[in-house]
């Protein structure tokens, strides 16, 4: 969505759609490889699936409405917090896998559907944690099955987005193209970088875009 909106000069109310067209595609190729390798707990899928699709139209619904300086800082906030996640030490994945209130699961689903629908992030970033806790999940299976909801989510956000929001299709495609290329690359460089560089790494990243868009504004 920055790159989007401020390297490519796209309206927000039109960054926002077409950010979740190229998250939500992104995301289905990774499904598609995740689906061979075995990594898919269809369960858990079924399990979150309904709510965060609910909460994905919900948020897009919020979206059409607001002003978009508050996605804007919605978005900002939202990264900072998954940076600051990523700094901090991680808790044993393994430790607890009891099984949760099926409404909590409901709950964290709509809320993650809801922020994908609103800001046009992809949630994996909560969905992977939550998914390990309350779903009881191994991480490997965790990350394939976030990739399951968050193509749903975006799906369900561009319905809704469709028809109220202009699409620019041609950079949708160059743009997906590309992010497949990078998705393609990316996993074979994952056996050679260290997790630990890679997740402090990436919350730097995420700590510099967030700073970036509150201090920019609209």
């Amino acid at each position: 969505m920055p790159v989007l909106h401020y390297v490519l000069g796209y309206d927000l109310k039109a960054a926002i759609p077409m950010s979740l067209v190229i998250v939500g595609l992104t995301s289905g190729f990774g499904v598609a490889n995740h689906w061979r390798a075995g990594t898919v707990n269809w369960r858990a899928a079924l399990l979150f699936g309904p709510p965060a699709i609910i909460g994905s139209i919900l948020g897009a619904e919020a979206g059409l409405k607001v002003d978009a300086s508050i996605q804007l800082v919605v978005f900002a906030v939202i990264m900072l917090a998954a940076a600051v996640s990523m700094l901090l030490p991680r808790p044993d994945a393994t430790a607890d896998r009891a099984r949760r209130p099926m409404l909590l699961i409901i709950l964290i689903g709509a809320a993650v559907g809801l922020l994908t629908g609103f800001v046009g992030v992809g949630g994996g970033f909560l969905y992977v944690p939550a998914l390990v806790v309350l779903g009881g999940l191994a991480v490997r299976d965790a990350i394939g099955t976030s990739l399951v909801l968050i193509m749903l989510s975006c799906i369900a956000a561009v319905v809704r987005y469709h028809g109220n929001a202009q699409f620019d299709w041609r950079a949708i495609g160059i743009f997906t193209a590309v992010a497949f290329v990078g998705v393609a690359l990316g996993s074979r460089l994952v056996p050679y970088v260290s997790q630990v560089a890679l997740r402090k790494g990436f919350a730097v990243f995420l700590l510099g875009m967030g700073a970036l868009v509150l201090l920019r504004g609209h």
